[in-house]
């Protein structure tokens, strides 16, 4: 694609935003601030409703298959209605399960061994809850994402996919320029975090399976130990884990610690984005085992779980 169609791809997005921003004001589409808010202004909701436009705009252009562009269509759509007026847990679900088992058949995996197809399920539906779990402050949705984008779009085994990602990017780009601010104008939503998951997601299990390469898991790793940790902290103090909360160590320390929350956006990016490169690097030499991959996960775990607590032994001392 050359370059002057993603310049003309970039405009576009940018329009279909601005036009948004105008549908979401008319129709009082916001996000009103709670006791459990990390934000204290009323901001438009949904604005993260570019990512899945931009990958239905990627599968006219042909970059994409109908399958991952109907998965993400489906939980688009449910979570937009989500948005504004909040659903029962089952058509969530169940439209989650639905995009799941195509992103299945996209992916040739109900060929696979018939045990890994569980294993596979339920990571997939985890990755994408979690991702939206930590969708909390300005910028980190989208600085993570497209941290993931690029690292993925760097993998020769994704070249021929290089258009679909460039497109996902600029997404990415566009949504941030009016949500990494230190007042956002818009937020994500489900509708943008949970599209932008499950696409995600699909390219994981994707470049996994091409490359057979269990490694690339860690281009997940930030997220993933900081979503884990804190559910298993709140399962432990019988908390309802569906429910909102400020209790994930990015959201202690833009909240009650002070940073502001691009720093704490950008830390969390940046750190995946050297892990990333890591990651690249022992693959291109050869050297990216599982068990280096492990260890590696055990030891971030430990500095995160050291942090975790003198973090929130300084909150309790206050």
């Amino acid at each position: 694609m050359p370059y002057i169609q993603y310049l003309v791809l970039f405009i576009a997005l940018v329009a279909i935003e601005l036009l948004y921003f105008k549908i979401a004001d008319k129709y009082n589409i916001i996000d009103k601030p709670n006791s459990r808010s990390s934000h204290t202004l009323i901001t438009l909701r949904g604005g993260g409703i570019i990512f899945p436009i931009a990958l239905v705009i990627a599968f006219f252009l042909g970059f994409v298959s109908w399958e991952l562009t109907l998965a993400v269509t489906m939980v688009a759509l449910v979570s937009f209605i989500d948005d504004i007026t909040p659903l029962s847990q089952l058509p969530r679900f169940a439209t989650h399960v639905a995009a799941v088992l195509l992103v299945f058949y996209d992916l040739h995996l109900f060929s696979a061994a018939i045990w890994l197809l569980p294993i596979v399920f339920v990571l997939l539906i985890g990755w994408v809850n979690a991702f939206n779990f930590m969708d909390g402050i300005n910028g980190i949705t989208v600085l993570y994402a497209l941290t993931a984008v690029v690292s993925f779009a760097y993998l020769p085994i994704n070249e021929e996919h290089l258009p679909l990602l460039i497109s996902m990017g600029l997404s990415c780009v566009v949504f941030g320029l009016f949500n990494v601010r230190k007042k956002a104008k818009t937020f994500a939503g489900d509708v943008g975090s949970i599209s932008m998951a499950l696409f995600l997601g699909y390219f994981m299990i994707k470049t996994i399976t091409d490359s057979g390469q269990l490694g690339y898991l860690l281009f997940f790793s930030v997220y993933g130990i900081d979503a884990v940790i804190t559910i298993l902290y709140r399962l432990l103090k019988k908390e309802n884990i569906f429910q909102p909360h400020r209790s994930h160590l990015y959201q202690y320390l833009a909240n009650e610690q002070g940073f502001s929350h691009v720093f704490v956006s950008l830390l969390y990016a940046v750190i995946q984005l050297v892990i990333n490169g890591m990651v690249l690097y022992l693959e291109s030499k050869g050297a990216l085992s599982l068990l280096f991959t492990i260890g590696i996960l055990l030891f971030m775990t430990l500095i995160y779980l050291l942090i975790r607590y003198k973090v929130v032994g300084k909150i309790v001392l206050k």
